[in-house]
């Protein structure tokens, strides 16, 4: 899955430890999130959804998944 985590982050000027924080959980979580090794539980997807005031899909795209 696609995600743009690491861009909001840096909007924000969060480090990966600080959104870990923000988000309780790891920094090595939050890396494994935006490198796409991890795809997030739907709970920990909507926190950081309304963490930077958006949808989920505005931040998660399903790369298999393409418009017609």
């Amino acid at each position: 899955m696609q995600n743009t985590l690491k861009n909001l982050r840096a909007d924000k000027g969060l480090s990966q430890q600080a959104l870990g924080d923000l988000l309780d959980v790891s920094r090595q979580s939050v890396n494994a999130i935006e490198t796409g090794r991890y795809d997030p539980s739907l709970p920990l997807a909507f926190k950081i959804a309304r963490l930077f005031d958006c949808a989920i899909e505005d931040i998660f795209k399903d790369e298999a998944h393409t418009d017609a």
